[in-house]
C-alpha cells in the first residue's frame, strides 16, 4: 500500500505530465508535488473528472503516512521526499496571489493555482504535517517550513471565524472538519517547541472559541457536517444544517483522526452509530454489498460519505445514495482502533446513553471489562479493514466500490485511500 501511496509523489527523477497539455515540459510536476490520483478522462474512460493536480488537504493527508514511514535517511538523516513537499507546498503558497487566499485548495502539477476552492483545513493540516515531518527535513528545508508555517497560522487567525468551502468541496459555510482541523493546528503550534515558531498570544483564545463552535454543531442527536451562515449577523444554529440530506456525514469521524475531537467524545460515537447504520441493511442508504460481504464472510460494513450523496467519479451520470469509498472505511477502522487504545490506557469504557448504540455494534455494553471491549472494538475494525482488501484490486484501491457488487469505480489509485489505510494499520498496530 505504501508503494501505491509512494508513486502518486513526483520527484526529480519521477514526473507527471499534466494530461490537460501533453508534451510540455514547462508543465510537468515540480519535486513534492503530490496527486490526488492518476486518472483522468481519457486513460479512465466512464470518469470525467481529472485528478492530476495537487490538492493541498490531500497532499498533507499523504505526506503524513511519509513522515511516519520510517524511510530511509539521506545525509545529515533528512528524507528528500519530505524535503521536496515542503519546497512544493511553499511554491504553490507564493503563487496562491489574491483574490486567492492561503486557503486555496488546489494547484496543477506544476505548482500553480487551479480555478477552484478556498478551503481552510488545507492550511491547517500542512502546517500539522510539516510539524510531524520537521526532524526529517535539511536545514534549509526546516527554515522554510518554518516560515511556511508562521504564514498559514497568521492566516488561519484572520479567517477561523468565518464560513468557508467543505471538505468535499460542494457546500459553504461553517465546517465542523475545518473547525477541528483548525483547533489541532493551533493546539499543535501552542506545544510545539521548533525555534523560530510564531506563538501570537490570540492562539490561546481562537483555540478555546473553536472548540465551544464545536459543540455547538451538536443537534441533540448528532454532529452536523455544515451549518448555514445564517445571514443577519446572529449565530450559525445546528436546526440550520446547509444541506438536509448531508447527515450523518463521514467527515464527523474524520474530525478525530484529523482535527482535534477526541474518540472518546460520547457525541462523536452517537455519530459514527448512525453513520454505520444508515449504509447497512434497513438504513436508508443501505448498500446491498454490505449485507452479502456480512453473510458470505462475516466482513465490513464498507462505509460512504453520506446519505445524500450522487458522486461517482462522472458527474454527468448521478448516481443518488452513491457509493462507498475506500478511506471513508478505512477511518471508521481506524476510530476502532484509536478508541480501543484509548480504553486500554485509560481503562474505562466510555459507555453512557449516547455511545451505547455505537459500543453495541461490537457487542459491547455497559457490563463489558475495558480488555474486552478493545479486543471487541479492534474486530469490528478488522473486519472493516477486510472487506477493503478483499473488494481492492490486488491491492490497488481506487476512490470508491460499487455499492451493489463491490467492484471497484470512480478515479482509480486514489492517493487518499492508500494514505487511509496506512493511517488505519499505524492506529491497529497500537491497539493490538
Amino acid at each position: 500500500m505504501f508503494t501505491f501511496l509512494f508513486r502518486n509523489i513526483a520527484s526529480d527523477g519521477f514526473a507527471f505530465s499534466d494530461p490537460q497539455w501533453p508534451g510540455e515540459i514547462s508543465r510537468d510536476s515540480k519535486p513534492g508535488c503530490i496527486i490526488a490520483a492518476p486518472s483522468f478522462p481519457e486513460e479512465t474512460p466512464g470518469i470525467d473528472e481529472d485528478y492530476v493536480f495537487n490538492w493541498v488537504r490531500d497532499g498533507a493527508i499523504t505526506a503524513m503516512e511519509v513522515a511516519r514511514a520510517g524511510l530511509p535517511t539521506g545525509p545529515g538523516g533528512t528524507v528528500q521526499t519530505l524535503n521536496d513537499y515542503v519546497q512544493f507546498a511553499e511554491l504553490c503558497q507564493s503563487n496562491a496571489q489574491p483574490p486567492l487566499t492561503k486557503g486555496h485548495a488546489c494547484f496543477n502539477i506544476a505548482g500553480d493555482a487551479r480555478p477552484w476552492t478556498e478551503q481552510n483545513d488545507g492550511p491547517a493540516l500542512q502546517t500539522i504535517t510539516i510539524l510531524a515531518a520537521y526532524d526529517q527535513l535539511d536545514l534549509g528545508t526546516q527554515k522554510r517550513a518554518v516560515d511556511l508555517v508562521n504564514s498559514n497560522v497568521a492566516f488561519l487567525l484572520d479567517v477561523y471565524r468565518r464560513s468557508t468551502t467543505n471538505l468535499w468541496e460542494e457546500h459553504s459555510g461553517y465546517s465542523f472538519f475545518a473547525r477541528s482541523a483548525q483547533l489541532r493546528c493551533f493546539e499543535e503550534i501552542q506545544a510545539s517547541t521548533i525555534v523560530g515558531i510564531d506563538k501570537p498570544t490570540d492562539l490561546r483564545p481562537a483555540a478555546k472559541w473553536l472548540r465551544q463552535a464545536l459543540a455547538d454543531h451538536w443537534d441533540g442527536n448528532k454532529y452536523v457536517s455544515m451549518l448555514a451562515d445564517p445571514g443577519n449577523g446572529s449565530q450559525p444554529s445546528p436546526q440550520n444544517p446547509v444541506v438536509s440530506d448531508y447527515d450523518p456525514n463521514i467527515d464527523i469521524v474524520q474530525s478525530a483522526l484529523y482535527g482535534a475531537v477526541p474518540v472518546i467524545d460520547t457525541k462523536l460515537l452517537a455519530t459514527a452509530a448512525q453513520l454505520r447504520s444508515q449504509w447497512e441493511e434497513g438504513g436508508i442508504a443501505f448498500y446491498p454489498i454490505n449485507k452479502a460481504d456480512k453473510e458470505q464472510f462475516g466482513i465490513g460494513p464498507l462505509f460512504g460519505r453520506y446519505p445524500g450523496d450522487v458522486y461517482d467519479g462522472d458527474t454527468a451520470h448521478p448516481v443518488l445514495g452513491g457509493h462507498p469509498w475506500a478511506l471513508s472505511t478505512c477511518n471508521v477502522a481506524e476510530l476502532h482502533y484509536k478508541l480501543a487504545s484509548e480504553i486500554k490506557s485509560s481503562g474505562k469504557v466510555p459507555v453512557d446513553d449516547l455511545s451505547a448504540p455505537f459500543f453495541a455494534q461490537s457487542g459491547i455494553d455497559a457490563s463489558t471489562a475495558p480488555a474486552a471491549a478493545a479486543a471487541a472494538l479492534a474486530a469490528t475494525g478488522d473486519a472493516m479493514v477486510r472487506s477493503v482488501v478483499y473488494h481492492s484490486d490486488h491491492l490497488e484501491l481506487s476512490e470508491q466500490f460499487d455499492g451493489a457488487t463491490g467492484f471497484e469505480r470512480s478515479v482509480h489509485n486514489l492517493t487518499w485511500s492508500y494514505a487511509a489505510y496506512l493511517s488505519a494499520m499505524r492506529a491497529r498496530a497500537e491497539a493490538v
